[in-house]
């Protein structure tokens, strides 16, 4: 019966798009109902004023809710880097509310900034931070947020803050008291209940609304003991037009209106073959939004781990729109404004405010909150090759082979859920798989590694060691009623462990060791699928939310964490099989606001279709934005089988996106690139050998993304943030500082427009070597062989030409610096290196070095001072576009020594080649053109 339940799921999964039915709509949602159904207006709260109590760093006061009386409890607190938090909680509540605790998503308590006292009368308060300015406002209570005396966001502002107290249910009063309870009564002195009375008709009034103590969709039913507890705020973001964030959506870049539409939902789930342009949820949910014009970007986080919705309008967007907020600019509907509406159903109001100015401020506010992606292992940033699933250790040799053959790289290759003995997992199918670690040493004898999946749905069966251990020691997440949650998913009857406990977290990851997951070595790495968590018999094809977790949490306070820690449980194993050397790589379907510190991520289930080609590009701008830098979506898509011409424009497209992995569901047919026409194959084998020449420079940008926050696939509006058409653009980004990629995203596309930035600026096609000037767009030709790319003006790029058959034979190969002048003929740019896979670089061993080209000297000097490593890669020839001119000579000196420089130099392109420096990686020296 198991295996025919499974069977039914994966044959509707092949055949039909998302049921749209299986999840909830806002109407469907009580909470989300309720909170949408405010209107703008006066705030019902008001600041109580004999409460406010101004620290160093701090304000504490106490809000009124005018209408129940119902008090609660503010702290508003500077943070380091222009950043403010507050935080909304009851002053005394019934039970205590979620808080997601230190160490899970914000990398520790933030430190805290101080605030300046700048005036406070009988209405408001105002504080300076830095160089911006806070304003709270009494009666009715909001804060405004000013930067260089310009507002910029605004809380409360719409009046819609409200926060669902815990109560006791109200019993049904019988018939025969109700004259008891005169109507109208007035309250006698003394009647020490007398000032709860207008609360308790409040509630009275709510308990007339459906949804509130119990829930049901389609056939389940969701218990609600402690009643409703959902909380929202508005934010507005006076002067902005655009902003981003908030994924995972399969949606534009720039967050669109939801006049019309279901707010933006951020709710993990499995949602396969998922539809384009709505606001869905989808797999992740990083509750971070920025707001972007040309003076100023903003930031906000809303640090809270249950179902959360976001409606946005726009003064712009929205024509009959008219703020409440227009008090700022005098009436002037010129001026354009964002307002946003954010409601979870429940935990606390934990709000960050970035206030910027710039974009690489806020990446970096953000950043120090919640960390940043370490520098990947090497081979990780390299091409994956994946599908659902490689039937057993002869398919993976021929696949290996084959590479090989046709002279395609690739570091990875992996295994699906059909590796394992019943899909039970940390085992191996011993008829296919019998020899894993001869399998997996084949592999690594090339330089190679190995992924297996491992999702956290155990098989509930007693003989299987790894659900019997968790069993036996109380390790799993629970029903309502406290018994061991059982759901169905790939296994069949299937349990789960409770990654919110830490102690479960350490449990599993014991369960990598080499020792405990038998048939592994070291060069085995791991995905994380499924784990939203995904229950094909639940809600909403996941956890019922009233579900148990660690501390009696229910599954409505923890949900978009679980996968998260899942991730989190996952990377700690692999460094502790390592005993703390190794860099791990762990892939993850579901992620939250954090996840960038565990690994990397995918967009999930998608079409082998152009239209979700075309849409990854901005899914990926909005997973880098908020920090979740190494993520990529399925080349080729996971459903359906693409034609020739699409396998091969998304081939190239993911050759320039974070992480590269070719994958594919187990009813399509093989595509791996070997098996493409001649032609096709060729063109996809240039596109992958082109990763790799660029391997130094992924390398070099993930390590300053590591150091300084930001993404690594860029919006144009990142390093060009004054330009106005660069806001709404998402068919282009920018890798690092120095690379503009246009991927063709049309059938049948053999050139494209491509806008080049900075009107001061020249860009370089990579492959021509043709020039172009920013300020402007430009058709670009660009044939089925061809991806647009190309080089900034006044960067320094190196890459590594020798390409070998992985990542893990290239390490000492050398290296060709591709320098591109500016119009003053000037360029910089760095590279770093270390030893690609331990954590060593995070004990100073590593390598940072300077190239810096001006009147006409090229110099290699330390840019980092705190590291020292020694390697072997060595500077093999040195391009150099935009020299005008031939030189006379060319001159390397190195300490006090100095010899003459063998070159070339090709008028048409203005090229300068120089051969053969000779020079080690970590040696100064000065090269001058005579």
């Amino acid at each position: 019966m198991q295996q025919i339940l499974v069977t039914l799921i994966l044959l509707i999964q092949s055949s039909v798009a998302v049921n749209r039915d299986n999840f909830k709509t806002c109407q469907q949602s009580g909470f989300c109902k309720r909170h949408r159904a405010m209107t703008p207006g006066q705030s019902a709260y008001e600041v109580i004023t004999e409460t406010v109590n101004v620290q160093s760093t701090s304000v504490n006061l106490q809000l009124l809710n005018t209408v129940t009386n119902v008090k609660l409890t503010l702290e508003l607190s500077g943070l380091e880097r222009s950043t403010a938090r507050i935080k909304i909680n009851e002053v005394e509540p019934i039970k205590q509310r979620y808080e997601i605790p230190i160490g899970d998503v914000l990398v520790e308590e933030p430190k805290r900034q101080g605030l300046k006292k700048l005036e406070q009368t009988s209405q408001s308060l105002t504080l300076g931070i830095e160089k911006n300015k806070i304003v709270i406002s009494f009666k009715p209570f909001r804060i405004d947020f000013y930067t260089e005396d310009e507002p910029v966001v605004s809380i409360n502002a719409q009046g819609l803050l409200k926060f669902e107290h815990y109560r006791h249910k109200q019993e049904a009063q019988p018939e025969e008291n109700v004259e008891e309870a005169k109507e109208g009564e007035e309250p006698k002195e003394g009647d020490e209940n007398a000032e709860e009375k207008p609360a308790e008709e409040e509630q009275k009034k709510d308990e007339e609304e459906p949804d509130l103590w119990e829930e049901t969709f389609k056939s389940f039913t969701d218990s609600k003991p402690h009643g409703p507890s959902s909380v929202g705020l508005d934010v507005s973001f006076p002067g902005f037009e655009n902003v981003y964030g908030i994924p995972e959506h399969a949606d534009d870049f720039a967050l669109k209106t939801t006049k019309d539409t279901d707010p933006y939902r951020l709710f993990n789930l499995d949602v396969f073959e998922y539809e384009l342009y709505n606001p869905m949820a989808l797999y992740g949910a990083v509750p971070v939004m920025m707001a972007h014009n040309e003076k100023n970007t903003v930031g906000i986080f809303w640090h809270n781990a249950a179902e959360t919705w976001i409606d946005i309008k726009s003064n712009v967007a929205d024509k009959n729109f008219f703020s409440k907020v227009a008090d700022f600019f005098k009436q002037d509907s010129d001026i354009p404004q964002t307002d946003t509406h954010w409601f979870s159903e429940s935990g606390v109001i934990d709000l960050f405010v970035m206030l910027g100015p710039k974009p690489k401020d806020v990446f970096k506010q953000y950043a120090v909150l919640t960390g940043t992606t370490p520098v990947p292992p090497l081979f990780s940033i390299a091409y994956h090759q994946c599908r659902w699933n490689y039937n057993d250790q002869d398919d993976v040799r021929n696949v290996d082979a084959n590479m090989d053959k046709f002279d395609i790289p690739f570091d990875v290759i992996w295994l699906d859920i059909e590796h394992t003995d019943g899909k039970r997992y940390f085992t191996w199918d011993g008829n296919k798989f019998s020899h894993s670690v001869d399998m997996i040493n084949n592999v690594a004898s090339k330089g190679r590694k190995m992924v297996t999946i491992v999702d956290p749905h155990l098989k509930k069966d007693d003989n299987y060691k790894v659900y019997a251990d968790a069993k036996s020691k109380d390790l799993l997440v629970k029903n309502k009623d406290g018994n061991e949650y059982d759901g169905w998913c790939w296994p069949g009857s299937s349990a789960w462990p409770d990654f919110t406990d830490p102690e479960v977290r350490k449990w599993w990851e014991s369960k990598f060791l080499l020792s405990e997951y038998e048939g592994s070595t070291n060069d085995l790495h791991t995905w994380n699928d499924m784990n939203e968590p995904s229950v094909f018999n639940g809600p909403e094809i996941s956890f019922h939310r009233d579900a148990k977790h660690h501390h009696g949490w229910e599954n409505r306070d923890v949900h978009n964490i679980y996968g998260h820690l899942v991730q989190q449980a996952t990377a700690d194993g692999l460094i502790l099989r390592s005993d703390h050397k190794e860099r791990p790589f762990v892939l993850t379907r579901s992620f939250f606001a954090g996840s960038q510190r565990n690994g990397a991520v995918w967009t999930g289930d998608n079409i082998g279709e152009w239209s979700h080609l075309k849409v990854s590009n901005p899914m990926l701008l909005s997973l880098n934005l908020v920090g979740i830098t190494f993520a990529g979506a399925d080349v080729g898509g996971f459903f359906k089988n693409p034609d020739p011409e699409l396998l091969t424009r998304w081939w190239q497209a993911g050759a320039f996106q974070p992480f590269f992995r070719s994958h594919a569901h187990i009813d399509t047919k093989r595509r791996e690139p070997y098996l493409l026409p001649d032609n096709n194959m060729k063109i996809v084998r240039n596109a992958i050998r082109a990763r790799y020449t660029f391997l130094p420079y992924w390398y070099t940008v993930f390590y300053n993304t590591y150091k300084n926050g930001g993404p690594v696939m860029q919006p144009l509006w990142a390093e060009y943030p004054e330009d106005k058409s660069t806001f709404k653009m998402d068919d282009q980004f920018l890798i690092g500082p120095s690379l503009l990629v246009k991927p063709i995203t049309e059938q049948g596309g053999t050139g494209t427009n491509v806008y080049f930035p900075g009107a001061n600026d020249v860009w370089y096609d990579i492959l021509t070597a043709e020039k172009y000037l920013g300020g402007k767009s430009i058709y670009v030709n660009a044939p089925l062989e061809k991806i647009p790319v190309f080089q900034r003006g006044g960067s320094v790029i190196p890459r590594k030409m020798r390409v070998r058959r992985s990542s893990g034979l290239m390490h000492d190969d050398p290296i060709t610096l591709f320098i591109c002048l500016d119009r003053q003929g000037k360029a910089s740019g760095d590279m770093y290196a270390d030893d690609y896979h331990t954590f060593q670089y995070q004990k100073g061993k590593y390598l940072h070095r300077q190239f810096t080209f001006s009147n006409n000297k090229l110099t290699n000097s330390n840019a980092d001072k705190n590291g020292v490593f020694e390697t072997k890669e060595w500077i093999e020839r040195i391009l150099i576009l935009g020299v005008l001119k031939k030189p006379n000579g060319v001159a390397i000196k190195i300490g006090n020594q100095q010899q003459q420089l063998a070159f070339g130099y090709d008028p048409n392109t203005s090229l300068l080649a120089i051969k053969k420096p000779g020079t080690k990686l970590q040696e100064d020296f000065v090269i001058t053109l005579l």
